[in-house]
């Protein structure tokens, strides 16, 4: 057997590395994987070499849990089934469909309590949207939208899309969300927002206000922030209302920009609520815990179905032109997949 892992080796550069496969210990088991999504946000700062160095990759995934050095692996959601244990204790999850956060590799091992067995009615093209499920909900929890409220979405990418997807099963007055692609922005509408505007129209605040005098409207009660680019925060900050709430999902990695913390940001009271995935909020700790979010996770899955946001897949052998066509086309693309077949 032959095991492809996929590695980062330099900005703008990747590879696909002929290893061993691994033996899993005691308390581990073998993966093999049959598709892993690559994630557009995240993933593409390693790409591009904007992660900042003084991180850890991911310090809640134990495959990820050091600090950048190129060459590396990198990736986070990866659905196999169990070809191996490391003990008969394990012969349980033998055959058995899974979900692992671990890089884009053929085979891996992983720990019992490293893995998610699949729902027997969750197809593994909609297990790609784990980490971006979680995400989405994770940004529902932090921002608690209300009802009656006007909520606003800042990028369509994937986390986007399920995030008007999740809001639009609230009792909003109006749900709207804003890209700079057609495509999201048509996908966004068909999930129910009432209206998508274009990111490059130059009088982007115009065209809101008019769309929220229609309704009969004056304010944007919630603003999700998640294009992944730091100046969209200065575009939230000028339409959030009085007192309204911005909640930050993206990571700029290494990018920064000057952020416009005087005049109106001030005396409106603007809340901007930073909202990562890896953690929930210290108020809902009591009631919230991540075995809770993830029966939401895979609830949700089953019912909006998003595999039909994979837009390519890609052999890992063909890695390299996958991520060329999501960092020169990103308005082509939503999900890419890699699949492993020999």
């Amino acid at each position: 057997m032959k095991n492809h892992v996929l590695y980062f080796n330099k900005p703008h550069q990747v590879s696909v590395r002929e290893e061993s496969v691994p033996k899993p210990k005691m308390d581990e088991v073998l993966v093999q994987n049959v598709l892993s999504g690559i994630s557009s946000g995240t993933e593409m700062l390693f790409y591009r070499g904007l992660i900042p160095t003084d991180l850890c990759m991911d310090e809640k995934i134990p495959s990820l849990n050091h600090q950048l050095n190129y060459p590396c692996k990198y990736g986070y959601c990866s659905v196999g089934k169990v070809v191996g244990i490391g003990h008969k204790k394990l012969s349980h999850l033998l055959d058995q469909w899974v979900f692992v956060f671990n890089p884009h590799e053929r085979y891996f091992c992983a720990h019992e309590q490293q893995i998610r067995v699949l729902p027997p009615n969750l197809s593994p093209q909609d297990a790609l949207f784990i980490p971006n499920m979680e995400t989405a909900i994770n940004l529902i929890l932090d921002g608690s939208p209300l009802i009656g409220e006007n909520v606003l979405i800042l990028g369509l990418g994937i986390v986007g899309l399920l995030t008007t997807a999740l809001l639009q099963q609230f009792p909003l007055t109006s749900l709207a969300g804003v890209d700079l692609y057609e495509k999201r922005r048509n996908l966004c509408r068909e999930l129910g927002a009432e209206d998508t505007f274009d990111a490059t129209h130059a009088n982007l605040s115009g065209q809101l206000n008019r769309y929220l005098e229609a309704l009969k409207q004056n304010t944007i009660d919630l603003i999700y922030e998640l294009t992944g680019n730091p100046q969209a925060l200065n575009t939230a900050i000028s339409l959030a209302s009085y007192e309204g709430r911005i909640v930050l999902g993206s990571w700029y990695g290494s990018k920064s920009c000057a952020i416009d913390l005087g005049g109106r940001f001030h005396r409106n009271r603007i809340k901007v609520i930073a909202s990562q995935v890896s953690t929930i909020a210290s108020e809902l700790q009591g009631r919230w815990s991540k075995e809770r979010r993830f029966h939401v996770v895979f609830k949700m899955l089953e019912k909006i179905r998003p595999s039909r946001f994979i837009s390519h897949n890609f052999h890992i052998t063909d890695a390299n032109k996958a991520y060329q066509l999501l960092d020169s086309n990103p308005d082509d693309t939503l999900l890419i997949a890699l699949t492993y077949e020999e």
